[in-house]
């Protein structure tokens, strides 16, 4: 790779684009292949996610730390991602290729060892990728700029995962499907890695032992108020994504191949919108546009509870749209103000135990969607796809406008607590968001 390219923007928004394609495709169809396809009853589902936290609990901050404590020639984070990718390509394949003929027990079984197996190898490669942005883009003009070309390959990414994942099912069976994102997944992972370059002089700095390391970041107020109000807001990305085929099918009566035209409505509708929350946070600020991102993406959810046909849902598919977009545009700010702020501190970068203890509280929201799911359909009487019980329609209505809506509104109120961390004036952030053009 040329030495332009290397640690650019654009070399680095190639690793969120090869982890995004599966990712998406998972968060927004796993629950729909096992439990409307395979059968397999929302209760062991959400016993599976439960498991499956506890061993993330464990496995998210302790890789975050070993991250940063990683010192060979080729940098502390680029070594985890090498060993990290074949093994993911391997265990996304086992999330979608399940063996013929499993039901019951031994259908949760397969499932709980595959979630475990996939989301671990995940973790490996979202916390190291998390980790080297804050080191690879210093200042707030870097990282506008770099924030905005990631999110921008970050919709392409999704929209591929969300959209056309029920091309790819319907003509080749989630198994196959499974495959050409594994290995999607395999080549856009490899260029970006082989065209990033740490920082050396971040490996000369001593870390911190581990009870110190866990402590300064634990009792950062700041730090734990931004990622709870984020995680519920997060529960809503996740509970949308792995409800819309659901909603299609029990709510708006579609068949599954028009449900890509649905998610389009959602992700294309994102990519200009971004642009617009990117004049908003210049405007008001970075905590001022956060909050605003949270109230409109609890209004947006709203229209979802009129949709009754193909056309309603895509008229409501492009106001989530517009919430959706502000929630990915404006906490790229604070988080990173967050750990900079701690290395002024401390003197040390931590950006893994950070990113690691971040992506743990954000991830747990997987058990909220989890357990909203359950409830719900315990409620009006969905157990699976083989008995949906009398109401579905009521079932998905709920999971995709009321439960979000309230999901929010605690992010909300929780955002209001969040005073410390103030705002850069209007006139620095303008310069940041203007210089996004601007290449490093």
């Amino acid at each position: 790779m040329g030495k332009k390219f290397e640690n650019s923007s654009i070399a680095y928004a190639l690793g969120m684009f090869a982890m995004m394609v599966p990712s998406q495709a998972f968060s927004a169809f796993y629950s729909y292949y096992y439990v409307e396809k395979l059968g397999l009853a929302i209760g062991l589902a959400t016993i599976a996610r439960a498991v499956f936290l506890i061993w993330d609990a464990v496995n998210q901050p302790m890789f975050g730390y070993l991250s940063d404590r990683t010192r060979t020639r080729y940098g502390r984070r680029k070594p985890w991602i090498y060993a990290a990718i074949p093994f993911f390509m391997m265990t996304f394949v086992m999330v979608f290729a399940v063996p013929e003929g499993l039901t019951d027990f031994d259908l949760f079984i397969w499932f709980l060892i595959a979630l475990i197996l996939y989301e671990g190898v995940a973790t490996i490669l979202w916390v190291n990728y998390g980790a080297l942005f804050p080191e690879l883009f210093q200042g707030d003009r870097l990282r506008a700029k770099a924030s905005a070309v990631q999110q921008g390959f970050q919709m392409v990414a999704i929209l591929i995962g969300s959209a056309l994942t029920p091309i790819l099912f319907n003509a080749l069976g989630f198994g196959s499907m499974s495959v050409v994102y594994a290995l999607v997944f395999g080549v856009f992972m490899l260029l970006f890695v082989v065209s990033v370059r740490e920082n050396e002089q971040a490996m000369k700095e001593p870390p911190l032992k581990l009870i110190e390391a866990f402590r300064e970041t634990l009792k950062n107020k700041e730090f734990w108020i931004f990622n709870i109000a984020n995680s519920f807001a997060q529960t809503v990305n996740g509970l949308l994504g792995s409800i819309i085929p659901f909603y299609a099918k029990y709510v708006l009566k579609i068949p599954e191949s028009q449900v890509s035209l649905l998610l389009a409505s959602i992700f294309v509708s994102v990519i200009p919108l971004v642009a617009v929350w990117y004049f908003i946070v210049r405007k008001l600020g970075g905590l001022k546009s956060w909050r605003l991102a949270l109230v409109v993406y609890g209004l947006s959810v709203i229209p979802l509870w009129f949709g009754q046909n193909l056309a309603g849902g895509i008229a409501a598919g492009v106001v989530v749209g517009f919430g959706l977009a502000g929630f990915l545009v404006t906490p790229a700010m604070l988080s990173s103000r967050i750990i900079d702020l701690d290395a002024e501190k401390t003197g040390r970068r931590r950006e893994g135990v950070y990113t690691a203890v971040a992506g743990f509280i954000t991830r747990s929201s997987g058990l909220i969607s989890a357990l909203a799911f359950w409830v719900v359909g315990m409620i009006f009487g969905y157990v699976s796809g083989e008995n949906p019980g009398p109401n579905p329609e009521a079932t998905f209505r709920y999971l995709v406008s009321v439960v979000p809506f309230c999901l929010l509104a605690v992010s909300m109120i929780v955002s209001l607590f969040l005073k410390n961390l103030s705002d850069d004036n209007n006139e620095q952030i303008a310069r940041a968001l203007e210089g996004q053009t601007v290449e490093k």
